[in-house]
């Protein structure tokens, strides 16, 4: 099984942060493998609703007797598929922080919007919406990850330069919306076609602390961007 690589290959590294996040079937069975170990384990989605009648849906509530620490929320496919809309993305973070968990709050732009000029004030939207309500206490158990829409799944990835001006950006947005010492002391992950070539230039960049990996992280290459973000540790 794949979490039993990933506990034998990098579960006793401590030097930077590792979390996986399988399918809903899976999570049981790999929080269990990683309970031992220093990685981590969260879900792809919640409903923010701790109960009712919401049949096929996972509440934050339940998370809690599993060994499961973050949550992701907002994702571009679940906006785009699904339809969730910032005022939902904002409920469920309410949700997650509310039972101990810690949120991963998704951003990111269209290739369109992109074009259009349009990155720093969608991503403003996104931001102002998803923290709607928060306390800067609050806001700090939040970690943000950046997704170009255009760079998620496509082999197309943002250049260090463009991913760095971004993330700085993001930065003095939140300083705005809270203070300074916030917008340096919270995380921020990059995420869109990260592959071991081209890890490292992106995070040696100051303002990006990590990454959030989608297709890669499926495959062994996972444990060299492991590596490679323990050497910029």
């Amino acid at each position: 099984m794949f979490a039993g690589f990933l506990a034998s290959s990098i579960g006793e590294e401590s030097t930077v942060d590792v979390a996986v996040f399988p399918t809903s079937l899976a999570v049981s069975g790999v929080a269990d493998i990683m309970k031992d170990t220093k990685i981590k384990v969260g879900v792809q989605n919640i409903y923010p609703a701790d109960s009712g009648a919401f049949t096929g849906e996972i509440s934050a509530s339940m998370l809690t007797e599993l060994y499961i620490d973050y949550v992701l929320v907002g994702h571009s496919e679940r906006r785009q598929l699904f339809g969730e809309t910032d005022a939902q993305t904002n409920e469920k973070i309410k949700a997650i922080l509310k039972n101990g968990l810690t949120p991963i709050l998704c951003i990111g732009e269209t290739l369109e919007e992109r074009k259009a000029n349009l990155t720093n004030s969608v991503l403003e939207r996104q931001l102002k919406a998803g923290l709607m309500g928060f306390a800067k206490e609050e806001a700090s158990r939040v970690i943000i990850a950046y997704e170009p829409v255009w760079a998620i799944g496509t082999g197309v990835v943002a250049t260090p330069d463009q991913a760095e001006e971004t993330m700085k950006y993001i930065r003095q947005f939140l300083a705005g919306l809270y203070d300074g010492d916030f917008a340096e002391s919270i995380r921020i992950l990059y995420g869109g076609s990260i592959k071991p070539d081209n890890f490292d230039s992106l995070v040696a960049m100051e303002d990006i602390d990590g990454g959030l990996v989608g297709g890669a992280s499926l495959l062994e290459s996972f444990v060299q961007l492991v590596a490679i973000a323990r050497n910029h540790a």
